[in-house]
């Protein structure tokens, strides 16, 4: 693929790839300038900027006047009226477009950071997935700090980072802020090996992220003690950990009795795969459902489309009386475990001997879109929030 593209268009695959990321950018730019209300306002402001918008600042959705800048409405009626009337409405979380633009956002990000770690000539072991593990970890609990930060919002007090500057750990911009911090910690735990103050760059690694996902994730345990807006039910957190664990357990063993062959490429690193998505599934499954028999709270709402979907047509398809016993958030850790699966078993050895690098990255990529969201609603069901 690298000889075709040098070959047909005179480019290195670096600079094939920095071109067509240059031609998306610009034509997003000029459509912007050129057909405002068309391709900024109905496009990159309802999916992108304007959930944002409204996510940081808690409001119910954000509106997008023909004059420009932000209207902010804080009730759902409101909202259905302002979308009756036509106007340009954005709500927090993500939809079908945005979700989909983020696919092909990361898969670029993917292509750029395979050119990166190839002309550094580091990434290609098994122990570079390790060693990010705390890093997905990370990302969901610095998500949740925002989330914090609303609720510090509605209970009258000042978020730790307001906004627009708390826009840096929502969607779509934490994943940047989150790349970049890990890229500067591999780049500083691959510069200590080399310089021979560490055996391995595994360990600082680890260390670093290890370190950022408890300095997060001790912020929250602060609030919980020293707010009102806050509070830490630890039963959440440890039955979420011990069944997801247990549904990880169970899925292996499912797989090493009925179909060996699906993880003998990936090893230890499949089983981390699978219960990176079982803590996704479970956290969902009680944050959804079982939050009043669990802390006496309410159940949290979906964040993501996927989840919201399997809800609304679980409570569709099921008769009342079983939802009444079973609650309709179940099937997607069936989902989640299914998912996880198939896609440990896509990995095969000849990806990896074919491409070390681009196969660890998805490996790395497919944990972290399971584990980054499931972290985050571990710990908004964790801390009440």
């Amino acid at each position: 693929m690298s000889s075709w593209v040098a070959e047909r268009l005179g480019l290195s695959p670096e600079r094939a790839w920095a071109a067509a990321v240059t031609l998306v950018t610009g034509l997003l730019v000029v459509g912007s300038l050129v057909f405002p209300r068309e391709v900024y306002d109905r496009f990159l402001w309802r999916y992108f900027w304007g959930p944002v918008a409204a996510d940081g600042q808690g409001a119910q959705c954000a509106v997008r006047p023909e004059s420009g800048g932000t209207e902010l409405l804080t009730s759902n009626a409101a909202c259905a009226e302002a979308i009756a009337a036509g106007r340009v409405v954005a709500e927090p979380g993500y939809t079908t477009v945005s979700t989909v633009s983020y696919v092909f956002i990361l898969l670029a990000m993917l292509i750029g950071v395979v050119f990166l770690l190839r002309r550094l000539e580091i990434g290609d072991e098994y122990r570079f997935f390790y060693a990010l593990f705390p890093f997905m970890l990370f990302g969901g609990a610095l998500r949740t700090v925002e989330d914090a930060g609303i609720a510090a919002l509605r209970n009258g007090a000042e978020p730790l980072i307001a906004f627009p500057w708390s826009a840096l750990i929502i969607s779509p911009f934490i994943y940047f802020v989150v790349f970049g911090v890990t890229l500067g910690c591999v780049l500083a735990a691959y510069a200590l090996a080399e310089r021979g103050l560490t055996e391995d760059y595994a360990r600082p690694l680890f260390g670093m992220g290890t370190g950022a996902l408890v300095a997060t994730v001790g912020y929250l345990g602060y609030l919980s003690v020293a707010t009102d807006y806050v509070t830490m039910y630890p039963q959440v957190l440890v039955l979420t950990l011990v069944l997801a664990t247990a549904a990880t357990a169970g899925t292996w063993k499912v797989i090493g009795g009925w179909k060996p062959s699906i993880n003998q490429s990936t090893g230890f690193a499949g089983f981390v795969i699978i219960w990176g998505h079982a803590v996704d599934g479970v956290a969902n499954v009680i944050g959804l459902n079982w939050m009043p028999e669990l802390t006496g709270t309410a159940n949290l709402v979906p964040k993501h489309v996927v989840n919201e979907l399997i809800v609304n047509w679980t409570g569709r398809l099921l008769p009342e009386a079983i939802v009444v016993v079973t609650k309709d958030a179940w099937p997607f850790l069936l989902v989640k475990l299914a998912a996880a699966t198939f896609v440990v078993w896509v990995f095969n050895g000849e990806l990896f001997e074919e491409s070390p690098r681009y196969t660890l990255l998805l490996l790395i990529t497919v944990l972290a879109v399971g584990l980054g969201p499931g972290t985050r609603d571990m710990l908004r069901a964790t801390f009440g929030i």
